[in-house]
C-alpha cells in the first residue's frame, strides 16, 4: 500500500514528524468538535452592579436557565434560544433594578447651579443613596424611595415635619416585621428631623407594613397572619422539598404545606399557694402583779357575832405573773407572668404527590418520613394526604432557528477543511522530504568506459591503461559521497531509487 510504503521508505526522524502531526491533528480535531458543539451564549445585560450580579444569577437558576457572567460580574450572557425565558424570569423578580441615582449627580453639577437646583439635587442624591442602602437588606429586590424636606421656618410652632415614602418592589411576604422596623428606622436616622412614624413603607401589592396601628408600641406592629402563615409555609416546604430531591432526585416528588397559625400575642398570669403559711407578725405580752396582805377581822357588834361570816386572820405578800406569745400567718403565693409570643400551630395540612416512577414500597416510607419532619400531629387535627401521579414531562426546548441550524454547519465544514488543509501541507511536506537530493558526485562522470566492480575494487587497470592512468586521484567530493554511504546508506538507496523513477 502507499502509506506503508511511505512508511517504511521514510527515515525514524520522518517517522517522529508523521506521529507527531497525527497527534496533533487529533488534538485540533477534538478542539474543533467542541467548539462546534459549544452552546452559543448571547450578552444580555451590560452594565450590571455587582451588588444585583447574586439575585441576578439567583433567579436564573431557579428557572433553570444556563448563564455566563463576563466583564468581572459586569456582564451576563446566556444561550440564545433561552433570551425570552430569562427576560421573563429576571421580571417576574423586578431585576435588574433601576436605582435612583446617587451623590454621584453631584459629580455632574454644572457651574453656575442657582441654590433651589442644589437643593433639588441633594434631595435626589439622598433618595438614591437611601434606595440603595435598602436594597441590600436580605430580602428586598428593589426600593424607591420619595423624600419631603421642609424648609427651615423662624419659629418652631411653623416648622412642618419631615416625611418619607418608601416602596419596596415585589411583595413583604420574604421580610420579617423586625427587617420592616429596621428599615424605617435607616431611613429615619437617614434624614435630619425625621421621625419613624413619619416614614411610610409599602409593598409592591399596595399593602401598607409601616406604620401599622401597634407599630407605636415599639414592638414593629402586628405580625399580619397571611404573610406569617406564607413564610411557615415556604419555608417548611422547602426544606421538605430538599429531602425528597435527596430521596429520589429532582423532579420525583413535590409537597405543598398549608398551616394555620396562632398570631395572637398573649399575656398569662400564673398565681401559686403554697401547703404552708408564712409568719408575718408575732406579738408576745407579758402580765405581772406584786402587793403585800393585812389581818383579818370583824365588825364589832352583833353582825360579827351571826355564824355565816368565817373569822379569819393573818397576812402575807401577793406575786403574780403570765406570758403569752401570738403569731399571724401570711398565705404563701406565687405569680407567674408568661408573653405568649405568636406563631402557634392550630392545625397543619400536607400533600405530598410522588411520580409513579417510585415504588409502592418507597411511597409509604416516604409518608412516614414526611409526617415525621413535618411534625403532624393527628391529636392536634393535622391532616396528610399522599397521592401517585404520572409527572408531566419538562418542555422540549426550542428548536434553533434556520440561522443556528446553517451556523452549525459551517462550524463543522469549516473544521472539515481546517483538517483537509492540515493533512495537505502535511503529505507535502513529506514528499517533498523525499524527494530531496543530495548532488550527482563527480567521480561517476570521470568514468570514460565501463568497468567491472571488481576491477574497480582491485585496481587493476590491464583492460584500460589509458583510462587508469589518466583517472585522477580520490577527490574530497569522492570522500564525501563514499562517507555518507558508510554511515547513511538507506539514503544513498532512496537518492537513486529517486533518479529511477524519474528515468
Amino acid at each position: 500500500m502507499p502509506f506503508k510504503t511511505l512508511l517504511a521508505n521514510t527515515t525514524p526522524k520522518g517517522r517522529i514528524v508523521l506521529g507527531a502531526s497525527a497527534v496533533g491533528l487529533l488534538v485540533v480535531m477534538f478542539v474543533m468538535f467542541k467548539l462546534a458543539s459549544a452552546p452559543s451564549y448571547a450578552t444580555m445585560l451590560t452594565g450590571l452592579d455587582p451588588a444585583e450580579t447574586g439575585k441576578i444569577t439567583a433567579a436564573l437558576d431557579e428557572k433553570g436557565v444556563a448563564y455566563e457572567i463576563k466583564n468581572n460580574g459586569t456582564a451576563l450572557a446566556v444561550e440564545k434560544a433561552s433570551v425570552p425565558q430569562a427576560r421573563i424570569a429576571l421580571a417576574e423578580k423586578g431585576l435588574p433594578g433601576k436605582g435612583q441615582p446617587g451623590f454621584e449627580l453631584f459629580d455632574k453639577q454644572k457651574l453656575g447651579a442657582s441654590d433651589f437646583q442644589q437643593k433639588v439635587t441633594y434631595q435626589r442624591a439622598l433618595e438614591g443613596q437611601i434606595a440603595s442602602t435598602i436594597q441590600q437588606v436580605q430580602g428586598v429586590s428593589g426600593a424607591q424611595v420619595s423624600l419631603v424636606l421642609p424648609e427651615d421656618q423662624l419659629f418652631a410652632e411653623e416648622q412642618s415635619p419631615a416625611t418619607a415614602a418608601v416602596l419596596l418592589s415585589g411583595g413583604s411576604s420574604s421580610l420579617d416585621p423586625s427587617a420592616v422596623r429596621g428599615i424605617a428606622s435607616l431611613v429615619s436616622s437617614s434624614v435630619k428631623g425625621l421621625k419613624p412614624q413619619n416614614v411610610s413603607i409599602t409593598d409592591g401589592t399596595g399593602q401598607l407594613i409601616w406604620p401599622t396601628s401597634e407599630s407605636s408600641a415599639g414592638n414593629g406592629g402586628p405580625v399580619n397572619k397571611l404573610t406569617a402563615q406564607a413564610r411557615y409555609d415556604a419555608q417548611l416546604q422547602g426544606s421538605l422539598d430538599a429531602m425528597l430531591a435527596q430521596t429520589l432526585g429532582p423532579g420525583k416528588a413535590r409537597v405543598k404545606v398549608s398551616s394555620d397559625l396562632n398570631v395572637d400575642q398573649s399575656t398569662q398570669d400564673k398565681l401559686t399557694y403554697a401547703k404552708r403559711g408564712v409568719p408575718l407578725k408575732q406579738t408576745e405580752e407579758t402580765e405581772r402583779l406584786r402587793g403585800a396582805g393585812g389581818g383579818g377581822g370583824g365588825a364589832a357588834g352583833t353582825a360579827s357575832n351571826l355564824p355565816a361570816y368565817a373569822q379569819a386572820g393573818g397576812g402575807g405578800n401577793s406575786n403574780y405573773q403570765r406570758s403569752s406569745t401570738q403569731t399571724d400567718f401570711g398565705v404563701d403565693k406565687t405569680v407567674t407572668r408568661t408573653k405568649v409570643a405568636a406563631g402557634e400551630v392550630n392545625r397543619l395540612s400536607v400533600a405530598l404527590v410522588v411520580d409513579k416512577s417510585v415504588p409502592a414500597d418507597q411511597v409509604a416510607q416516604l409518608r412516614t418520613a414526611v409526617a415525621g419532619a413535618a411534625g403532624i400531629n393527628t391529636q392536634r387535627g393535622d391532616t396528610m394526604s399522599v397521592s401517585t401521579v404520572a409527572f408531566a414531562k419538562p418542555a422540549a426546548a426550542p428548536k434553533a432557528s434556520p440561522a443556528d441550524g446553517l451556523l452549525g454547519y459551517a462550524k463543522y465544514a469549516a473544521a472539515g477543511l481546517g483538517v483537509l488543509g492540515f493533512l495537505f501541507f502535511v503529505f507535502r511536506h513529506l514528499r517533498k522530504r523525499e524527494r530531496e537530493s543530495l548532488g550527482e558526485p563527480t567521480w561517476l562522470s570521470q568514468i570514460e568506459a565501463p568497468t567491472t566492480l571488481a576491477d574497480l575494487e582491485a585496481g587493476r587497470t590491464r583492460r584500460m591503461p589509458a583510462v587508469a592512468a589518466s583517472m585522477p586521484g580520490p577527490s574530497q567530493t569522492r570522500l564525501t559521497a563514499e562517507q555518507i554511504a558508510d554511515d547513511d546508506p538507506e539514503r544513498v538507496a532512496q537518492q537513486i531509487r529517486t533518479w529511477m523513477q524519474e528515468d
